[in-house]
């Protein structure tokens, strides 16, 4: 296995709606995540209910330092967060914003900074602001360009000697799948149309690639990104019906990262939008505007997918947003999500031979149920051996891509210290190196407490990986 780069950027991740809570705090306005009391799998509600755990996180608001000495202490170089849209802009469309919320950001990254930890930082993470959503209907009014770039200007001017990485919006393309989340299309998605849906998306291309050209203006030496929901698909057999509807499937994930890369809508989607009868409405500078490609293509890994021609085999196994059809030679966690390490060094080659530009692992991670124990010296602690294989296993066929010749900036495994799981709303569904001492029922002191994982995490960094190997 290759060595990591010497600039290598090892982290974690996390994002405000599921980690910062004060919900209501300091001007913040609501978001469409203190509506989704159940995450993507349940109803939303009508104003913020108690059963939501998002509103308290895990106090992320009010624990910040302490946390950031925590990641500081397992020697993270980089730390992947994301800003509140409604913490900035309370409604989304003032013209002038909520000065509390921009101090609060101040005070992460400086303290970020004190620490010797690179922010990473997410512009849109789930969480729209309800008003947004409500009154225009979210991404499918072209309005939300406007009121996007204001928001955006505002950050890159404050934060431009801070923060010099940037994503544009987190896992873009999972508004095909979860449209009122990712794109705050208060609409039901039963009952948008395939023209509704990539109208949405044509106006989130044309803002991000805004945004970009916009970072480049005001931050010359920074790094702006997209980031996308990464899943492998392969072939359920080796008919040539199968390969042909996989190549379709797959096309759902990389046209996102075509447009960002590239500059332009690719040729495939020409033939797409006839047969589904979708025109896009574009303004006059749209095209040019797009020509605003990315710095470097960021991505969520967690599991890989099926994919058949045959309707008969289509039975749809659980997971991460997609859904799709289980691997029979994978195994799967408790929730659905199959594990594939292999199919990350896979997806890692697949962009990079497309694109040619660098990649950055910004989720990766497995959901579980720690249980806080004591050990021999008395400290409650979790012996989380699961997730360091888990992590070991994927980090490894980094390593392999990396030999293969890609370009990987850095990982950030996803919530390094546990936090409110977006799919499903829970606490028990754990991915941190930091347990943290909160309960699906809101019980619980908030206070953290180191895992094994996080000794192992902080050896893995402090070797540039080369312990990854140690055992061998």
């Amino acid at each position: 296995m290759k060595e990591f780069p010497a600039d290598f950027l090892w982290g974690g991740a996390i994002a405000a709606n599921q980690s910062e809570g004060a919900y209501n705090a300091d001007g913040k306005g609501l978001s469409i995540q203190d509506v989704m009391p159940k995450g993507f799998s349940g109803p939303i509600t009508e104003e913020p209910t108690p059963d939501n755990m998002k509103l308290v996180g895990i106090d992320f608001y009010h624990r910040y330092k302490e946390d950031i000495k925590l990641l500081a202490e397992m020697g993270f170089k980089a730390f992947r967060i994301s800003i509140a849209w409604s913490r900035i802009f309370p409604n989304g469309d003032e013209t002038e914003p909520n000065e509390l919320g921009l101090q609060f950001y101040d005070r992460v990254f400086d303290e970020c900074k004190k620490n010797g930890i690179e922010p990473i930082v997410t512009i849109s993470h789930y969480e729209t602001p309800l008003y947004l959503s409500k009154m225009y209907d979210g991404w499918l009014n072209r309005k939300l360009i406007d009121f996007f770039i204001r928001y955006v200007e505002t950050i890159f001017t404050r934060y431009k000697d801070k923060v010099k990485y940037w994503l544009t919006f987190n896992e873009i393309n999972s508004i095909l799948y979860e449209p009122f989340c990712s794109g705050g299309i208060y609409t039901d998605k039963d009952k948008l149309t395939k023209q509704d849906l990539y109208q949405a998306i044509h106006h989130e291309l044309v803002a991000s690639a805004m945004a970009v050209k916009l970072g480049h203006e005001i931050m010359p030496n920074a790094k702006i990104g997209c980031m996308i929901l990464a899943v492998p698909i392969y072939p359920l057999s080796s008919k040539p019906d199968d390969v042909i509807a996989t190549m379709q499937k797959q096309r759902e994930i990389v046209f996102f990262a075509d447009v960002h890369a590239r500059g332009e809508y690719p040729a495939y989607m020409r033939r797409f939008f006839k047969e589904h009868n979708i025109e896009i409405k574009m303004e006059p500078e749209d095209r040019e505007i797009l020509t605003h490609t990315v710095d470097f293509i960021s991505l969520s890994y967690y599991m890989s997918l099926c994919e058949t021609a045959d309707s008969a085999q289509k039975s749809n196994s659980k997971g991460n947003i997609l859904g799709g059809i289980a691997n029979p030679f994978l195994e799967a966690n408790e929730w659905g999500w199959q594990i594939d390490p292999q199919g990350l060094r896979y997806m890692l080659n697949e962009l990079y031979d497309r694109y040619k530009l660098p990649l950055f692992i910004v989720e990766n991670g497995v959901g579980a149920r720690d249980v806080l124990v004591e050990d021999e010296n008395g400290q409650k602690t979790v012996l989380d051996d699961y997730r360091i294989d888990y992590l070991r296993d994927h980090l490894l066929q980094v390593g392999e891509a990396l030999e293969d010749g890609v370009e990987v900036m850095g990982y950030t495994a996803w919530g390094c210290i546990d936090l409110v799981s977006a799919s499903t709303a829970e606490l028990r569904k754990r991915y941190g190196f930091i347990y943290v001492d909160r309960h699906d029922d809101g019980s619980g002191t908030l206070e953290r407490y180191k895992k094994k994982s996080f000794y192992w995490y902080k050896r893995v960094i402090e070797s540039n990986g080369k312990s990854l190997s140690e055992g061998m």
